[in-house]
């Protein structure tokens, strides 16, 4: 099998397919009985693969990391886009879309699986051209423009939770939200957990304070301004209270010796600011008892695994999709939502109150487990497999 993967921008379009990637080798592409069978003691051969993604997107360095090939491939963003900009955006995407056509022709694909982003279009209008299958996946409870576009191309649109599935009829299968190994694994001793996580980040646990609950708190891949200013505003509140793992973001790494607040020594040595998890953040999700985050697709996913409760702050932008999600897990009893310009006000007062009331954090981590989906990535892949020779 030879499956071309095209995504990128935000990890959020890249981790889903690097948790389907390993499954792929566990399904056999015959049938048995009119069922895909896996054969875990002599599994199929491993695919050959090859991940198509913007030149600087985050997704090349992440890629690369998992020994994937890489090819870079020109486009850019129309709607929203003053025309001249729209203008030359549109000339990148023909140029992305010759690229395609002629990586197409070298790699000669069986079948590609898009995970979002601008990238995604001229590769999927090139396999439309090639007649080269495609499985687009969405992660999000509500389908944006461009999704809704690729799925006109696509063969079938791979979707989190049944109630999706209406956008896009018959072409939609739902799979669940794909984890990776990785989390499956450390959320099954989350002592051990948090021991590694230790270990990784040079975290000395110390006796004195080792009961405390571990806050979590990241803003995605590129992190997020106006949680980051908040959380730093109160940790004077917080650290008394917990231990906080903070995911700063690339971007904001540099303001953070700027925007920390002068800390006793004894809470300092209580916040422990890192600019990116790629690895550890499994080990991260295992061992948090509270988690601050944006409310990206991953958490549909992730928070249930982990039976992470949360406080989630939808990104007031790219097209609202964030909302849903975060009412999706707040419906359960899982989460509460913070809107991102009620941040200073809220944060403090309920963050510390969940950090003080360990049964209410056990419940609502059991209340979003509701959620969890552990076989999405073999979903995913089997669907994959579906479509080669279609």
């Amino acid at each position: 099998m030879r499956l071309l993967i095209s995504g990128g921008g935000t990890g959020g379009h890249v981790y889903p397919a690097l948790a389907v990637l390993p499954q792929l080798a566990r399904v056999l592409p015959t049938k048995a009985n009119g069922q895909l069978a896996a054969q875990p003691a002599q599994p199929a051969a491993k695919p050959a693969l090859l991940w198509a993604g913007s030149p600087n997107g985050v997704e090349r360095s992440l890629v690369e990391a998992e020994g994937i090939p890489f090819a870079a491939i020109q486009t850019g963003q129309l709607r929203g886009m003053n025309p001249l900009t729209a203008a030359a955006n549109l000339g990148k995407m023909a140029v992305g879309l010759r690229q395609s056509l002629r990586l197409l022709a070298d790699f000669r694909p069986d079948v590609c699986f898009v995970t979002g982003g601008y990238v995604c279009t001229p590769v999927a209008i090139a396999c439309r051209l090639r007649r080269v299958p495609v499985l687009v996946y969405l992660p999000d409870l509500t389908p944006g423009l461009a999704i809704r576009l690729l799925s006109i191309i696509a063969q079938r649109v791979a979707v989190s939770f049944a109630e999706t599935a209406k956008f896009f009829g018959a072409k939609s299968v739902v799979t669940g939200y794909p984890v990776r190994p990785a989390l499956l694994e450390a959320v099954q001793d989350r002592e051990q957990a948090r021991a590694e996580l230790g270990q990784a980040l040079k975290i000395g646990w110390n006796e004195s304070d080792s009961h405390l609950p571990l806050l979590l708190v990241f803003g995605g891949s590129q992190g997020s301004r106006s949680i980051n200013q908040a959380l730093w505003s109160a940790l004077p509140a917080l650290l008394p209270l917990a231990h906080i793992v903070h995911v700063v973001g690339t971007r904001d790494w540099p303001l953070l010796t700027e925007k920390q607040p002068e800390l006793p020594a004894a809470l300092a040595l209580r916040y422990h600011p890192v600019d990116y998890l790629h690895d550890e953040m499994a080990l991260a999700l295992a061992a948090a008892d509270l988690a601050l985050a944006r409310a990206g697709a991953s958490t549909l996913a992730e928070f249930p695994i982990a039976r992470l409760p949360s406080v989630l702050v939808p990104l007031p932008i790219s097209g609202g999709h964030q909302f849903p999600n975060a009412r999706k897990l707040a419906e359960t009893g899982g989460a509460l939502i913070i809107r991102d310009e009620e941040l200073s006000a809220r944060l403090t007062p309920v963050l510390t109150e969940l950090l003080r009331d360990e049964s209410r954090r056990l419940a609502m981590g059991a209340a979003i487990a509701t959620l969890a989906c552990p076989q999405a990535g073999m979903n995913i892949a089997r669907a994959l497999v579906e479509l080669v020779g279609q």
